[in-house]
């Protein structure tokens, strides 16, 4: 243990009664992906089964949707209704999980009140949205892409947000470069990169609709 009797960074950051994770790094992550690959393909199989209305795009935008709704109410509601996750006398998984995640990012541990406002916004309205857009795309609504949009520039903000605050705060809340980039980079840029590409497919649905009925109307 480093600093105040804890490994993260920066070593003066102040956990009273600070509890020792007692899962690897590996018994941390292998439940997350094998969950994560299990929500995906149980989506992937059930969109099969939609007659062949759904191409192989909108079927993995459901995957993705699903994954990053549950990921969102699930395990970031567990990191906000657990304020004490650090000082459990016995933790349980999803506690090991934030302080695993804490070594690239220890605002987490430390609940900096801009990841606690970021966290209610993601939990109240991204992950019920996401669940939502799952729906929509499976039962081709007409508001399903206007909904992704807005899913996605709401999930850019939050990144750019995220980002924004560390680098204005010092950049110096990871224990190491390996875990900057493997959480604080990696983990994160899957909400960078997949919701870009999916604004870009909506803008450009949604203005091919609007073409379409401006020529109906002439």
């Amino acid at each position: 243990m480093a600093g105040h009797g804890h490994p993260y960074s920066p070593a003066e950051l102040e956990l009273p009664g600070f509890v020792p994770q007692r899962l690897s790094q590996v018994e941390i992550l292998a439940p997350f992906l094998g969950a994560s690959l299990l929500v995906a393909l149980a989506v992937w199989l059930v969109s099969g089964r939609c007659g062949g209305r759904l191409s192989r795009t909108d079927r993995l935008l459901m995957c993705w949707w699903a994954f990053t709704g549950l990921t969102h109410v699930v395990l970031e509601g567990a990191f906000l209704f657990t304020p004490d996750f650090f000082s459990k006398e016995e933790p349980n998984y999803f506690d090991d999980l934030f302080k695993e995640y804490s070594k690239g990012d220890s605002r987490y541990a430390a609940r900096n009140t801009g990841i606690l406002a970021l966290e209610m916004i993601t939990i109240g309205l991204k992950g019920p949205a996401s669940l939502l857009a799952v729906y929509a795309v499976a039962s081709r609504k007409s508001y399903s892409h206007i909904l992704q949009l807005a899913i996605c520039l709401g999930q850019l903000y939050g990144c750019l947000f995220y980002f924004i605050t560390a680098y204005l705060a010092g950049f110096n809340f990871w224990v190491s470069p390996f875990y900057f980039w493997a959480y604080f980079v990696g983990a994160n840029s899957s909400w960078v990169v997949i919701p870009t590409l999916i604004a870009v497919r909506s803008w450009k649905k949604i203005c091919a609709a609007f073409e379409a009925g401006k020529l109906k109307t002439r």
